[in-house]
């Protein structure tokens, strides 16, 4: 393969410096969107649509899901799209700092990226009316590691959100001048990995990384801690286990160490019946990580007992998913460590 630069140096200058320009969301905290949300969520939280509610907490009325930071400054699908196309034709997307660590990160080799986690911490409830406004920092850039999806680098950015009123933004607002005078209301650290895939090599002439002929790579290991060893258990016994507050009966998926409705530390399992409708979906098509095959069809499934889980759509092409599509459970024995459920679309009448 071509030997490929090194561009430690200018990536560690780049840490401390602004990723870009701060950003004001385009709209103020307002119920409709909050009322989208929680409904594609599934979040029954009261205080999240009535005042009553919120009063009753102690707050002055209704407030936004903390989960729905970064939502409200979001830049969205068409501005995404024209930056990308930008990058990929190799026109000019941008001068920010972020543009520049993401142009050293290419010449590196690190085409591909991959989300790692995200860490949300709040100073306070955003409130109706108020105006987002975002200001980020590069916080930090990894010397070079050896991950099992490949070779490269982890990026942590560093977002700090503040509100502002309607009259602090006034009709022709600087975002820079406005974050100033912004009360904080959380900070978000946001990490990915950009990465070389493994096992590609470069064909001579040309421009495009093809992978090499190898052994079929084994699916990604999940993290089995003791909150959620019993789901992978069921799953290895073709059961899909769902976990219910043993005080309310709440089901909840994923598994969490409390009831987000009575607050109880207590729970036990039922055995769903594995049958449900696709409630969302998504195809991925890019990034490639080994051991998937492509394109990819995952679908948030409403099962009937009324919960939901993500999983990966079997027995269909991307093109035929549909909202509402009946659905059943179908457990994939990937090796002899990990079996997970898929589903696939029900036949009618099918029990």
């Amino acid at each position: 393969m071509t030997e490929r630069p090194d561009h430690t140096a200018e990536l560690e200058n780049l840490v401390g410096s602004a990723a870009g320009p701060p950003q004001l969301a385009p709209h103020a905290v307002n119920e409709a969107m909050i009322r989208h949300w929680v409904e594609a969520m599934g979040d029954t939280n009261a205080a999240y649509v009535s005042n009553e509610a919120a009063q009753a907490l102690g707050l002055a009325g209704v407030i936004a899901p903390p989960t729905m930071l970064q939502a409200w400054i979001m830049r969205g699908l068409r501005a995404t799209v024209e930056v990308e196309a930008a990058r990929a034709s190799g026109r000019p997307a941008g001068d920010t700092a972020t543009d520049r660590m993401m142009t050293l990160l290419d010449d590196e080799g690190f085409t591909s990226v991959v989300a790692t986690n995200c860490d949300q911490s709040y100073a306070r409830p955003l409130v109706l009316g108020d105006r987002v406004v975002v200001s980020s920092v590069i916080e930090a850039v990894s010397s070079v590691k050896k991950t099992g999806l490949g070779t490269g680098r982890f990026i942590t950015t560093r977002l700090d959100f503040a509100a502002v009123s309607a009259q602090t933004v006034g009709s022709d607002p600087d975002p820079t001048e406005i974050f100033g005078r912004g009360e904080p209301v959380a900070t978000m650290r946001f990490r990915i990995l950009k990465f070389a895939p493994a096992a590609v090599a470069q064909h001579k002439g040309a421009q495009t990384l093809v992978a090499e002929s190898i052994p079929p790579a084994l699916r990604p290991r999940p993290a089995i801690t003791q909150d959620i060893a019993y789901f992978f258990e069921g799953a290895r016994q073709h059961k899909l286990l769902i976990q219910r507050c043993a005080a309310c009966g709440t089901l909840r998926h994923p598994p969490l160490p409390a009831c987000g409705l009575c607050r109880s530390f207590a729970w036990d399992t039922i055995e769903a019946s594995g049958r449900g409708e696709v409630f969302s979906f998504v195809v991925v098509h890019h990034p490639q990580v080994p051991g998937f095959e492509y394109p990819l069809p995952i679908g948030l499934i409403e099962l009937e007992e009324g919960t939901r889980i993500v999983a990966d759509l079997i027995g269909v092409e991307g093109s035929e998913v549909r909202v509402g599509m009946p659905v059943m459970v179908e457990f994939i024995e990937y090796d002899e460590e990990l079996t997970l459920p898929a589903f696939r679309p029900r036949p009618e009448g099918a029990t």
